[in-house]
């Protein structure tokens, strides 16, 4: 049997969240509502429980690539703080034997008022790694973070794809036996994305394992052999990653997008309740050809009449790339209003996007501000030359001429 490297037995984590408060319009309505809050503390507790991971129990061998998978809220994030030891557990325990490194946010461990020189000193002992060891790497860290002409410049004035970048190269030359990474590598660019993991995968080699939370099913496909589900808190799947991401993408079906927030706790006031891919014909269909074109149907709900809307559908590659937007608007389509239940639907033009998978997602504005986001149907492209992941996103025929 192989060595384990990561063991959780019944792995658990609580929270306790407090009632949203209105937003407070001035000093006299900030000291009225401390007044009350102390008040209700008095009478009653207002906090409720809350479980951000619940009764998680797997283990990882020494060299494995697991893919944490799960929706907005899933658990993912606090899995890996748990098994960072940055929070401890409410119930159950965790071992990690090796050498950890953790990527877990955006800046994690950096000082904004120091240099970029000064913080990977600063990051790396915090990762574990003594002052030789980083002088040592100095080089190294710095050319693969690509970013040598600001390495002296306060950090507070980097993008947040540069921090990521140099935040991914100190953690990556700890050259770690364990290395979880939290969805960091959707900051930072595509050539900068396939690099880190290109790395990921030669730290497999070495015996390395990965932890790998991402939202981009493609990256999750390409680095991993097996993933965990998380939905609700709770292990729901655990086992090869074509049989997890076939249950994911089916259950995320009408899910909200992931990055979609609305206006906090509000629910949006619209809601797609159905989404259908047919062919001019009206034959239900998700795989394509090229030049073919596409019916989409939606069906949605309001709860309020939404005035003058743009009805969106976005159609997004597997590992997230933006291809296009149909726009009710930018076809100059008229719609005075939503209200109530109803269907649009869009045909569009032949399809010159080349062979792969794809996600239409349909979102709705109001007036430039976004009501709602929603994934749909995912569908193929069957291209006769261009396959996969080789030739780019689209493809039109250009005029030749040889002399």
């Amino acid at each position: 049997m192989a060595d384990v490297a990561i063991r959780a037995d019944g792995l658990s984590k609580k929270y306790k969240v407090r009632a949203r408060q209105a937003a407070n319009n001035s000093l006299r309505d900030a000291i009225q509502s401390a007044a009350r809050d102390l008040t209700r503390r008095r009478l009653e507790p207002r906090a409720s429980e809350f479980w951000a991971l619940r009764n998680a129990s797997f283990e990882i061998a020494r060299g494995e690539n697991v893919g944490i998978i799960g929706g907005n809220g899933a658990g993912k994030s606090t899995l890996l703080k748990l098994l960072s030891r940055i929070v401890t557990p409410t119930e159950g325990s965790a071992a990690v034997t090796g050498r950890l490194g953790a990527l877990l946010e955006v800046g994690t461990g950096f000082h904004g008022e120091l240099t970029g020189r000064e913080n990977v000193f600063l990051y790396g002992s915090m990762l574990g790694m003594n002052r030789d060891e980083v002088v040592r790497k100095f080089d190294e860290i710095v050319a693969f973070s690509e970013i040598a002409n600001f390495i002296d410049t306060p950090i507070k004035r980097y993008s947040s794809g540069m921090y990521v970048r140099l935040a991914f190269a100190v953690a990556a030359h700890l050259k770690p036996d364990i290395l979880l990474l939290d969805e960091v590598l959707a900051v930072g660019d595509f050539s900068f994305q396939r690099k880190c993991l290109d790395f990921a995968k030669s730290l497999e080699r070495l015996g390395s394992t990965i932890l790998f939370v991402s939202h981009n099913m493609f990256a999750i496909k390409s680095m991993c052999p097996r993933v965990i589900y998380l939905r609700k808190g709770e292990i729901v799947f655990d086992g090869s990653t074509d049989a997890g991401l076939k249950l994911y993408t089916a259950d995320s079906r009408l899910a909200q997008s992931y990055w979609f927030q609305g206006d906090g706790f509000e629910a949006p006031p619209l809601t797609v309740t159905d989404i259908s891919l047919t062919d001019e014909g009206g034959r239900a269909k998700t795989l394509f050809d090229f030049g073919e074109r596409m019916r989409v149907k939606v069906r949605y709900r309001t709860t309020r009449r939404i005035d003058r809307p743009d009805f969106r559908i976005e159609i997004n590659r597997a590992d997230e790339v933006h291809c296009c937007t149909y726009s009710t608007h930018a076809d100059h389509v008229d719609l005075a209003a939503l209200d109530g239940e109803g269907a649009i639907t869009l045909t569009t033009p032949p399809l010159k996007l080349v062979a792969d998978m794809y996600t239409a997602a349909i979102a709705v504005r109001e007036r430039g501000r976004q009501l709602a986001c929603q994934l749909g149907e995912t569908f193929h492209i069957r291209h006769p030359v261009f396959q996969m992941n080789t030739y780019g996103v689209f493809q039109e025929p250009g005029q030749w001429q040889i002399e």
